[in-house]
């Protein structure tokens, strides 16, 4: 069995903007054989309203965010979380993802906000940025 990762929405959203980068590349990855993304009704709520407010950023219609986040809703595993450990993070954003990555058994958040993951260790979550993971899979 492969990893399972937390996409946090910062990466999905840099990967939305260009199709340069490890963010890009890692959402590419997303379906394959490599690793697991977990969702939850919450991170998908926030990766459609945070993609959707910026169609000029992105360049994406709200029919294609639709079509992204149906994509990754149909290859990845679903959780339901039944607990709340809030506020545990720096920014209490966050605390949904980090609830998410412990209840899916994710040892890793891939974000571009590391330090905001601070603790996360504590629950056997690492946060690290897309690069980082893609080089622990061979996908530098």
């Amino acid at each position: 069995m492969s990893e399972r990762i937390v996409i946090d929405t910062n990466v999905l959203i840099s990967a939305l903007r260009s199709s340069r980068g490890a963010s890009y590349r890692l959402l590419m990855l997303v379906g394959g054989a490599d690793f697991e993304i977990a969702l939850s009704v919450p991170l998908v709520l926030e990766y459609e309203d945070v993609a959707k407010r910026t169609p000029e950023v992105t360049g994406l219609s709200d029919d294609d965010v639709d079509d992204i986040i149906d994509y990754l809703c149909g290859v990845a595993h679903l959780q339901e979380i039944h607990f709340l450990w809030r506020p545990v993070l720096r920014d209490s954003r966050d605390d949904h993802v980090l609830e998410l990555a412990a209840a899916a058994g994710c040892g890793v958040v891939v974000t571009h906000n590391v330090r905001d993951f601070a603790g996360s260790e504590r629950f056997g979550v690492t946060a690290i940025t897309p690069g980082e993971f893609l080089r622990s899979i061979g996908g530098s």
